[in-house]
């Protein structure tokens, strides 16, 4: 087998001393892991930084086993957010969720365009907010739709809306943005309110059922952010 393909790399580990396996989420052929010889070397090296979009040639003997990439630098995407910590671990965050939870070699055009779109939202003044709702997205896309608009009641307190959870067992304040999707909060809490929402529905619905773990790297970035 021998295709030729653009991709993002999600992941990468050293696999002997002088090269490593990668994780790739490509374009024509979805999530792919492969070998790259010499992965370890200056040049390489400083291409593969998770979040990168590459192009790679993948060679393998079969279906069954472990290919053979060679890549190239399509576009560097990471570098630009070096001295960025918020949207570095965003991007390590975001792709740690593609890994974890799309299928080997299932190919998903929409899932690729969500790539290039979180990198067009990170350049924006409200990419925090952009991002949740691209989480939110991206679980839709996988099987997991959740509407926020759905789930609450809508209630005044004084001149202020506020949107309470419907549950009996769990009442939960809905920050209002999730729900007035126009909105635009300044107040950092209540987008960190917003994260810690998705990340309860991420760990009750997706994660927990399928014995999966929340991700260190979502974690790292929420952090960030205090």
């Amino acid at each position: 087998m021998i295709w030729d393909d653009v991709g993002f790399l999600l992941s990468k580990n050293r696999y002997n001393e002088n090269s490593v396996i990668i994780e790739i989420y490509t374009k024509d052929h979805g999530k792919v892991s492969g070998i790259i010889f010499g992965g370890t070397s200056k040049k390489i090296k400083n291409y593969l930084q998770i979040g990168n979009n590459l192009y790679v040639n993948f060679k393998s003997k079969s279906d069954n086993r472990l290919g053979y990439f060679k890549i190239e630098i399509q576009q560097a995407h990471t570098p630009y957010y070096f001295d960025n910590q918020k949207k570095l671990t965003c991007i390590s965050s975001a792709m740690h969720l593609i890994k974890l939870l799309t299928a080997e070699s299932q190919k998903n055009q929409i899932i690729f365009e969500l790539i290039n779109d979180f990198y067009k939202l990170l350049k924006d003044d409200n990419w925090i907010k952009k991002y949740i709702f691209w989480e939110l997205e991206f679980f839709k896309q996988i099987g997991y739709d959740l509407e926020f608009k759905n789930l609450v009641e809508k209630k005044f307190i004084g001149d202020q809306i506020q949107y309470v959870s419907k549950s009996s067992s769990d009442k939960k304040i809905v920050p209002n943005f999730l729900i007035e999707k126009s909105s635009n909060p300044e107040d950092i809490l209540k987008l960190l309110e917003g994260l810690k929402l998705v990340g309860d529905f991420l760990d009750k619905t997706i994660l927990k059922p399928n014995n999966l773990t929340q991700p260190l790297s979502r974690l790292l970035f929420i952090n960030s952010l205090r």
